[in-house]
């Protein structure tokens, strides 16, 4: 697979030539895409997890012959670390549209996600977001980003139903609970929505803490939550601060139902096997495939068998490639204006993710849907909804 790495300092050479001129000329010129990801810094297991998720469609694609519509043409990668800043995002973009970039995808973090985007839109180039569910993202007005993957709002309100379900067939044990949110625009944006629907499923919020990203010691956070005694801890954070947060509630012996992330950012395979008396039974409201689809299967074999562990930014890196690549084929063009058109008129429906056909209404598809998922026995499982779970829930979580 072609790919290019970008940094800052990064000065972008034209495409390489092949050593058989007389091949080049017959082979259609690639289709070059832009991977923004935060690969170094606090953020850099998961944005390395979408960039590979990424390259690995990209692969698939090229495989099976490129961009047939336009004569077999590659995808090209434009490999850009972020690092977690996004000022650093905007300028990647702006090398990237100099270099030729036709498309972007990326990029983790919402805030980044933000700032690419905005800066995709001065070129008119589409955007595909793999990660990133700020509602903004999408609700900004802007003809170039487009996500497959489900924002802030249908996350938030699904969650809810979610617990709702699986509170009252307990015999709805649970009536409290506390927030615990990092302070971007992720974990922000995500407190709002919490904090207004909780109450309306019958739970009272007791305290919304939020702290910093990198957080290094959760002790003060974890005695607050002890003091007020909720039944259920939300969180919503990225990946260090997840997996060190609910180190301290287990540390501290913080006696509770339950934990309940929505889209929890260290909720994933790793943690469930290397933390496993902490992480057993605990729940989040996120990404993930159809667990009934062997092809979601396949793709978490190939993706272990490989050294890696499996997570949701894989298969979102992965999607968000093959919706754009599915546009340029079916526009025959990497034009952009062509590749938006054809982007806005999507049923992409080649995925194993728990949708249905594609629907963008302003960008967002609105078949999109996470699921409530539990670690049982060190791995991870579906338990709502029924269409889709394969395994029953565990709560209230068995005291220690």
């Amino acid at each position: 697979m072609r790919h290019t790495r970008l940094t800052r300092r990064s000065t972008l050479a034209a495409a390489a030539t092949l050593a058989m001129p007389s091949i080049a000329r017959a082979q259609a010129a690639p289709i070059k895409l832009g991977l923004i990801h935060p690969v170094t810094g606090a953020l850099a297991g998961a944005g390395g997890r979408c960039r590979l998720g990424g390259q690995l469609a990209i692969a698939d694609i090229n495989a099976a012959g490129g961009i047939k519509s336009m004569g077999g043409a590659k995808i090209e990668a434009l490999l850009g670390d972020a690092q977690g800043r996004p000022e650093i995002a905007t300028q990647l973009v702006d090398q990237m549209a100099e270099a030729g970039a036709a498309g972007f995808t990326g990029c983790f973090a919402s805030n980044l996600g933000l700032a690419a985007t905005q800066a995709a839109a001065k070129y008119g180039i589409p955007f595909a977001i793999d990660s990133g569910i700020a509602d903004a993202i999408t609700t900004r007005g802007l003809k170039n980003t487009f996500r497959f993957f489900p924002n802030n709002t249908t996350a938030t309100t699904d969650a809810m139903a979610a617990l709702d379900a699986i509170n009252k067939k307990a015999g709805s044990p649970a009536k409290t609970a506390v927030i615990v949110h990092e302070d971007s625009e992720f974990g922000t944006n995500s407190v709002k929505l919490q904090a207004a629907k909780l109450p309306l499923i019958g739970i009272e919020v007791k305290a919304l803490l939020p702290h910093a990203t990198p957080t290094r010691d959760f002790t003060n956070i974890v005695l607050r939550i002890k003091a007020e005694k909720p039944d259920i801890v939300l969180i919503s954070n990225y990946e260090n601060e997840y997996v060190l947060l609910a180190r301290t509630l287990v540390q501290q012996r913080v006696e509770l139902m339950s934990t309940y992330s929505i889209s929890g950012g260290g909720f994933n395979l790793k943690f469930a096997k290397e933390a496993p008396q902490v992480a057993e039974n605990m729940i989040d409201f996120n990404h993930w495939h159809n667990p009934k689809d062997p092809r979601a299967t396949a793709f978490r074999k190939r993706v272990e068998d490989s050294g890696q562990f499996y997570s949701w930014e894989l298969p979102f890196g992965y999607f968000a490639v093959k919706l754009l690549a599915d546009a340029w084929e079916r526009a025959g063009s990497a034009d952009k204006e062509k590749a938006i058109a054809a982007l806005n008129a999507s049923t992409f429906s080649d995925h194993f993710m728990p949708y249905g056909p594609t629907k963008f209404t302003d960008g967002q598809n609105s078949g999109a849907h996470p699921v409530a998922l539990q670690i049982q026995q060190g791995d991870m499982h579906v338990i709502w909804p029924d269409s889709f779970a394969d395994v029953a829930a565990v709560f209230p979580r068995p005291k220690a």
